[in-house]
């Protein structure tokens, strides 16, 4: 079972890793919010894992934890990426 954990934990880093690089290079903003969704949901299977391997529950209460504030975090940068595409139109609109 210890090396289904290791590849898990493989998996989940080289996950965090291209989402790493995504909120780094990416050619939007949308793209780097995505990218931040994947890197805490990644988190989050991490401290599952972290519980699993260790038998231990805590893991899994900072997991549903991260979990929320990640949903938060994710609805929070839509409304503020929505409102600026509709400034933009708005001023497009009005420029022509």
């Amino acid at each position: 079972m210890t090396i289904v954990y290791a590849v898990a934990v493989v998996v989940i880093l080289a996950a965090m890793l291209c989402a790493v690089v995504r909120v780094v290079l990416g050619p939007r903003d949308i793209d780097r919010v995505i990218a931040l969704d994947v890197l805490l949901a990644a988190a989050v299977m991490l401290c599952v894992l972290a519980g699993l391997m260790s038998g231990r529950g805590v893991f899994v209460d900072v997991a549903v934890g991260l979990a929320l504030v990640a949903f938060i975090g994710t609805v929070g940068w839509a409304l503020i990426l929505e409102k600026n595409a509709r400034r933009n139109a708005r001023d497009e609109e009005a420029q022509s």
